[in-house]
């Protein structure tokens, strides 16, 4: 009896010291010069430069995979002007370059040598053989460039760790001393970088924000607020009935469709621009999943589809940009496509029981699109016979049910920081005096809301796409919050800009050119122990041009 009750607490001390080793390590501290929160393209490009430049660096993922929508389906580069992307961005796109230089590669669709010479990107060639750089490229390669490049750095890299949105982030006179995620593991830095889509570092660290469109009048801008006028491309058929019964009120609106706009042109709105995922396609048989019917699908929900449909539109449901091995990126398309309008509103300030609902809403409205159109017999059969060939890719995202891993994030929350990239600052009329780098691609806001419009008829609201005349320039204060709110962050993907300014800057080349100057920002701060508003300029500008930073075009 007296050897068994030894025994017995001998087994509870050992689980006990278990227990509290576990419990050790999973509420550890550990301590960096540099906490990257978020393995966006421009965390990447944060943390790695920031490690270039001799910093102990920490990448905390709040998601298994790196690289943001860069790996999560966006392969078919929003480019603008080549010439205006530098640094590491590029560093990035040659990457790409030296993947597809392998033969080994290249498994089935155009040949490489075709596709070099040949194929088209966004408002650029796919491939520019004597730059060394290709912006055309499938999920899996961009991700596989991203981790070849945090490896060489030596970033500490940790996936799956999402910030605890209630505890999370400890302060002391306006300076960040740590942050904390959900299991328990602590973070200190010196500075930190939030470089997530949503911005929620910013917001525990009580930096003020911003979501939703201003109204023109907070910056004496032209096409922010509610643009319903301006909301030409990607529209509606005219004549498209809003009514569950076609031309009686009574019978309520169809899903997603509001009485009005909300206002008048240009005013205040805190709505935000559609979301979908840029899903990666195949028409490959060998490599091709079949889209099945998905659970809870309800044909209401894609009553405005069939309407269109029956106005005449035959195709343009969602783009089919061809990427390398017969792939596409399929964006956004037309009127009714891919974007799910109205369903993100609560998106940047949910939480991840939230966010999770919200993101498992718009696979299945893009799902029960594709089979949609592939299967309804309200479609007709030639467009059922057009769309048939395309399924999901076996090689990619497989251990997510061939499904991409990241929702496009067009816009959550946006700093109020030390300066305010606005309609000004794109069109060339404002200053910038500390540019840390460029962009030139259109102001393009996707579609807020659908709505009835006063001849009676459905039309979606929002979506504005402007050219610009020449590339423009990002100021430095766009990416640090004003001091007396914190001293040690800076932020580059959920950035101090305007609705309308954001449209432009929020491209994945732009967010890799703004994340690496963050990092230098992040590496100079430390260095000359200052705080983020207090890095000087002129070493910040010789380090961004040694680096091979575009700052001026």
């Amino acid at each position: 009896m007296v050897v068994w009750l030894r025994n017995l607490a001998m087994a509870w001390l050992l689980l006990a010291v278990t227990a509290g080793a576990a419990f050790a390590q999973s509420a550890a501290t550990r301590s960096f010069d540099v906490v990257v929160y978020g393995s966006t393209s421009g965390g990447i490009t944060a943390a790695v430069q920031a490690a270039r430049m001799g910093k102990h660096v920490a990448l905390v993922s709040p998601t298994k995979h790196v690289g943001g929508l860069s790996s999560g389906g966006l392969g078919w580069t929003d480019v603008g002007n080549p010439a205006v992307v530098g640094g590491l961005s590029r560093e990035f796109y040659h990457g790409i370059f030296s993947f597809y230089e392998n033969e080994s590669a290249w498994k089935s669709g155009t040949p490489k040598d075709e596709f070099f010479a040949k194929a088209s990107g966004q408002r650029t060639k796919a491939v520019d053989v004597p730059g060394q750089v290709m912006w055309v490229f499938e999920p899996h390669a961009a991700e596989q460039v991203f981790n070849d490049l945090l490896r060489e750095a030596k970033v500490e890299l940790t996936l799956n760790a999402r910030l605890d949105l209630k505890n999370g982030v400890t302060k002391e006179n306006n300076r960040i001393t740590a942050m904390r995620t959900e299991d328990g593991t602590t973070y200190a830095a010196k500075i930190f970088i939030d470089a997530t889509y949503e911005g929620d570092l910013m917001a525990r660290a009580g930096v003020s924000y911003f979501v939703g469109r201003e109204a023109n009048s907070v910056y004496k801008e032209t096409v922010n607020g509610i643009q319903a006028k301006l909301a030409r491309k990607n529209q509606l058929p005219p004549g498209t009935d809003p009514y569950v019964v076609k031309g009686d009120p009574n019978s309520g609106l169809l899903p997603g469709v509001n009485a009005n706009s909300g206002g008048e042109d240009g005013a205040h709105d805190p709505r935000i621009q559609a979301y979908c995922y840029r899903m990666c396609l195949t028409d490959v048989p060998a490599n091709r999943v079949a889209v099945e019917k998905p659970a809870g699908y309800d044909e209401k929900n894609y009553e405005l589809l069939f309407r269109v449909i029956e106005a005449g539109q035959k195709d343009g449901f969602f783009k089919l940009d061809i990427m390398p091995n017969r792939k596409t990126d399929s964006n956004n398309g037309s009127g009714i496509s891919t974007d799910f309008i109205g369903m993100n509103y609560k998106y940047p300030e949910a939480d991840y029981a939230e966010r999770a609902g919200i993101l498992a809403a718009h696979e299945q409205w893009q799902r029960g699109l594709i089979w949609s159109l592939q299967n309804h017999p309200r479609v007709p059969e030639a467009i059922r016979k057009a769309y048939a060939k395309w399924g999901l890719c076996k090689d990619e995202f497989a251990d997510n049910n061939f499904w991409p891993y990241q929702l496009y994030i067009r816009e959550a929350r946006r700093m109020k920081g030390l300066a305010t990239a606005t309609e000004h600052e794109l069109m060339g009329t404002a200053p910038v005096n500390r540019p840390i780098g460029m962009g030139v691609y259109a102001i393009d806001s996707h579609a807020v809301q659908r709505y009835i419009d006063e001849t009676g008829h459905v039309r979606n609201e929002g979506d504005v796409q402007i050219k610009l005349a020449k590339p423009y320039s990002v100021d430095y204060g766009c990416i640090v919050p004003k001091a007396d709110e914190c001293e040690n962050l800076i932020v580059p993907i959920c950035l101090s800009a305007s609705h309308v300014a954001y449209g432009s800057i929020r491209i994945e080349p732009v967010f890799m050119v703004l994340g690496q100057s963050a990092g230098t920002a992040a590496a100079i701060a430390i260095d000359r122990n200052v705080s983020v508003q207090s890095v000087p300029y002129d070493a910040l500008h010789e380090r961004l041009i040694a680096d091979k930073q575009i700052l001026a075009h």
